[in-house]
């Protein structure tokens, strides 16, 4: 539609067709140059001037602009209906012209064009319909020159003209490779500027891209850090609280001992008074003097000792809580430092013969085929690796990528665990932590006991965290976000060097 009503506004109204070099009078009313000058020339022998459309009248012959912009609008409608300039020469059978000449304004082929005159003031162009667009407004003449001060097509009629002397001009074809040149320079000059930018552009997004995947790296590591720190809150605060708690109980045991004496002693004293008011009851003075009453007569008036009551160590234990607070604190503003264990490799001198060690060293995946490794002392009898390295200082982590498929379990072992026997099953004795998923379930297991965890895997990464020194052992799962799984508190004896068991149709990989 919108199509339909843009041409309707480059039709003609005189021949109804599109505009063929569209002029404008002072009306402000478009037509073809041909269609308005045959109406002019039609009027000039009648009563004067009028627009064919408004019939706005002129007092005399109106002069012609030429409307550039509709120009260009119509040759692109002209351009897209695709329809063929035929040779005007060829009266019975039509042929396609090849050229055209703008001074006698027709079209030729190529048979035509043989014998066309090869005078200089015929120009030939290719093949249009619009001659009046390439000829000059004013004197109707080929515009064959260029003024490049006033940047104006001239015919050879404007080159007296006052207003262009001095000027530089030059032939058409000369402007056109001069400007052609200069715009070659142009272009070449933006697309290296434009190469430039997009090369500045590149390397911008690499930045970015390079502060994304350094900004995550670090928010992994303050998320370590912070958990490890409220984990080291929580632990203190259970101490004190216990600490507070076991003070209390042994205040409440010395004084509960206090009361019951002060009970068993009020209760003597009681009992002496109710014999002395029976005594002095007693009026024959025989019975009176003949009655025993050693003891009574024994008693001191001594007084009574002032008692030591014990109390709670308040100012002991809030300088205690107040000296871990400040290691906390002192050990944060060192600055909390936490290394991945780069350059993790598996040690296939420990691996089962039912364990696939890939060449670089870094896949564990359960294999059917034996291996055919050499029986050793520190080879274990199945389904299991350690790592090359052992970890005995600092705090690290490092990270897996484990299979869909399969059961497999990851942890922390030490070098002397036994190779064979229920006792070499990760966590199931003091040597080993493991974390399992079995039937997409967690569980974690730490001598012989296994604990099942209520949440479930979500993705295929995991890490595993050590702080060797605070005796610290946690599992997080790496999703979207890090989540943690559980952690150990153990002290540890000896260097923990990562293990990894897979089941059948399981594999794990080292992440670097």
């Amino acid at each position: 539609m919108a199509s339909t009503d843009l041409r309707n506004e480059i039709t003609c109204c005189i021949c109804l067709n599109l505009y063929t070099d569209p002029v404008t009078l002072r009306c402000g009313h478009n037509f073809c140059w041909e269609c308005i000058e045959n109406v002019l020339d039609s009027q000039e022998r009648s009563v004067g001037y009028s627009c064919p459309q408004c019939r706005t009248r002129f007092q005399e012959r109106p002069t012609l602009q030429r409307n550039t912009t509709l120009c260009n609008i119509a040759d692109h409608f002209h351009s897209q209906e695709e329809r063929p300039i035929f040779c005007e020469y060829c009266i019975q059978t039509p042929m396609v012209a090849s050229k055209s000449c703008l001074t006698c304004e027709v079209a030729l082929c190529d048979v035509h064009l043989t014998v066309h005159s090869k005078q200089p003031e015929h120009v030939l162009i290719e093949p249009t319909i619009s001659y009046r667009s390439r000829k000059c407004c004013h004197h109707s003449k080929n515009l064959l020159f260029y003024c490049a001060e006033d940047a104006q097509c001239l015919c050879v009629s404007c080159l007296p003209a006052e207003k262009n002397r001095g000027h530089e001009i030059c032939l058409l074809n000369e402007a056109y490779r001069q400007k052609k040149e200069k715009l070659k320079i142009i272009q070449d000059r933006i697309l290296q500027e434009r190469d430039k930018i997009e090369k500045q552009v590149q390397s911008l997004q690499d930045h970015l891209k390079s502060t994304r995947e350094k900004a995550a790296g670090i928010v992994e590591k303050v998320s370590v850090q912070f958990q490890d720190i409220r984990m080291k809150q929580d632990t203190l605060e259970s101490r004190i609280l216990d600490e507070i708690s076991k003070h209390q109980e042994q205040v409440s045991l010395q004084v509960s001992s206090l009361i019951q004496q002060l009970d068993n002693k009020r209760d003597s004293l009681s009992c002496k008074l109710t014999a002395i008011e029976e005594l002095c009851q007693v009026t024959d003075p025989l019975l009176y003097l003949q009655a025993d009453n050693g003891d009574l007569m024994g008693h001191s008036d001594e007084n009574l000792k002032e008692l030591e009551v014990p109390d709670l160590s308040d100012d002991l234990l809030i300088s205690t809580l107040n000296s871990d607070l400040a290691n906390i604190m002192s050990n944060l503003h060192k600055g909390y430092y936490v290394q991945e264990a780069s350059g993790l490799l598996l040690d296939v001198n420990t691996a089962a013969n039912d364990v696939h060690i890939s060449d670089d060293l870094t896949t564990a995946s359960w294999s059917d085929v034996h291996q055919q490794r050499p029986k050793t002392p520190k080879r274990f009898a199945t389904r299991r690796v350690l790592s090359t390295t052992g970890f005995s200082a600092g705090r690290l982590y490092w990270d897996i990528e484990v299979s869909k498929e399969g059961g497999w379990r990851v942890g922390m072992a030490y070098p002397s665990i036994r190779r064979n026997g229920k006792s070499s099953l990760i966590g199931n004795s003091e040597k080993s932590w493991g974390l399992r998923s079995f039937n997409k379930h967690y569980s974690v297991k730490h001598n012989a006991k296994e604990i099942p965890l209520a949440c479930r895997p979500s993705c295929y990464k995991v890490r595993i965290y050590l702080d060797y020194a605070a005796g610290l052992l946690s599992f997080y799962e790496l999703g979207d976000s890090m989540r943690h799984l559980y952690t150990y508190n153990a002290t540890f004896t000896e260097a923990l060097c990562p293990v990894i068991v897979v089941w059948a149709n399981a594999w794990v990989r080292v992440l670097k």
